[in-house]
């Protein structure tokens, strides 16, 4: 035989409580994998940026190296404006280094930009001031990156082997 909760006098028995208790506890935890899911997906989002900074910086550190390499005549010259890299105004027929400007991936706009002792563009760089995810096991072209406290610290500069002085 079965003993059944006994009966309040507004017909509701005694585990009503319990039924309750089992839902925020269980609310709770869900919650709190959400909050872990979100965090995981922020981390790889930077990730993700972080990678597609890498990547433009060294598009724009090589179409550099091209455009500098590719001046006609003894002063070799760095690019006056990051346009030149897409169309160079130097030569009659179309001559390109980049097929597109890129946008800053941290920063969303414009890269800021190194300067020459020409005045022209030896790199570019983020201008975000955040505390980069990757700090060590960088490439050799970037292995200046290591240890760097904040993005605009990864300067993509092209340097030609006597190296050149540059400003920002």
């Amino acid at each position: 035989m079965v003993r059944r909760a006994p009966k309040k006098a507004n017909g509701r028995t005694r585990s009503g409580g319990f039924t309750y208790l089992t839902a925020l506890f269980v609310l709770a935890i869900l919650l709190g994998g959400l909050a872990l899911v979100g965090e995981m997906w922020q981390t790889s989002a930077m990730r993700e940026r972080e990678a597609d900074l890498l990547f433009a910086g060294n598009e724009y550190r090589k179409a550099i190296g091209l455009y500098y390499n590719g001046t006609p005549g003894t002063p070799k010259r760095y690019p006056r404006a990051l346009e030149d890299l897409i169309k160079d105004p130097r030569t009659p027929n179309t001559q390109r280094y980049l097929r597109r400007l890129y946008a800053d991936p941290l920063g969303g706009g414009d890269w800021g930009i190194v300067r020459a002792d020409d005045g022209g563009i030896a790199g570019v760089y983020s201008q975000s001031a955040a505390a980069p995810l990757k700090v060590a096991g960088f490439r050799v072209r970037d292995a200046a990156f290591e240890g760097a406290a904040k993005y605009s610290d990864w300067r993509f500069i092209y340097a030609p082997a006597g190296s050149v002085s540059t400003k920002k």
